[in-house]
């Protein structure tokens, strides 16, 4: 698979060069979760119009300014994705929600009925 691949106007994958405007767009919505509250990568491709695929921005967040509160972004069981990235500590994502009061099942999972958070 080429490292992106544009459908109909949806980025997918691993995402360069005018893929850029569309990450703005998953920064500033990322920027309007309160404290305490998450959105999923799915939700937020949903919102921005299916211009980016999930998995890309998850890709956006990877890559994100230091504004961007990246930890309230979960994927679609409410779970954290980044324990998996080279270069982030285990458990980081987690600890930083649990500060903002979010509680995770035994499961390792929050409860999206709870936190998700709806602009």
């Amino acid at each position: 698979m080429p490292p992106h691949v544009v459908t109909r106007g949806r980025v997918h994958g691993d995402v360069q060069g005018r893929a850029a405007g569309a990450f703005e767009g998953v920064y500033a919505l990322v920027r309007r979760i309160p404290l305490g509250r998450v959105m999923t990568y799915g939700q937020i491709a949903t919102l921005l119009e299916n211009r980016l695929s999930p998995r890309a921005v998850g890709w956006a967040m990877n890559g994100c300014p230091g504004d961007v509160p990246w930890q309230r972004v979960v994927n679609a069981q409410g779970g954290c994705s980044t324990d998996r990235l080279p270069g982030t500590p285990v458990g980081l994502q987690r600890h930083l929600l649990e500060a903002e009061a979010i509680e995770f099942r035994d499961n390792a999972t929050l409860d999206l009925e709870v936190y998700r958070w709806t602009p």
